[in-house]
């Protein structure tokens, strides 16, 4: 009796210490397939889809329709830019890093490009929050280059 009571402690232990792996596996969020693999309060992994990146930009900067499109039209070029570096393989790891840098600030660029002085100062704000948020989050000296902007 001692015997098969050990047996069943020490297999229902085991599965209770496997049941998390498991669960971590087959979770849409280890999914890299997944287009609904959510982090950080729901936000998505991945490029910002540029109709959302978009809808976010015009209620942070109050974008008029006319720069609603332009953004809207940058952020898709971006978008391609991007997908098509991924599929290169001919890249190191570092060269694609530097594209993908280039590519982004370009972007930045464009977009502030098409704001006025009020919405300039407001995008060079979000900016210098994302700049700083990358520093904290990975710890290391200001790198020169702008991530993405903000998604506040």
């Amino acid at each position: 009796m001692l015997k098969q009571s050990l047996l069943v402690l020490v297999a229902a232990g085991l599965i209770a210490m496997a049941a998390p792996f498991t669960t971590a596996q087959n979770s849409p969020a280890n999914d890299p397939q997944s287009p609904t693999s959510e982090d950080n309060g729901g936000r998505h992994h991945g490029p910002p889809d540029p109709a959302e990146r978009t809808k976010e930009l015009t209620k942070h900067l109050k974008l008029s329709s006319e720069q609603q499109t332009k953004v809207k039209d940058a952020l898709e070029s971006e978008h391609s830019q991007m997908e098509s570096l991924h599929q290169d393989t001919s890249l190191s790891q570092q060269d694609r890093h530097a594209k993908m840098m280039e590519i982004r600030n370009s972007t930045d660029a464009q977009i502030r490009g098409l704001l006025d002085s009020t919405q300039q100062k407001k995008w060079d704000e979000m900016q210098a929050k994302h700049e700083q948020w990358m520093q904290n989050r990975h710890g290391g000296p200001p790198s020169g280059q702008q991530g993405p902007p903000s998604q506040q």
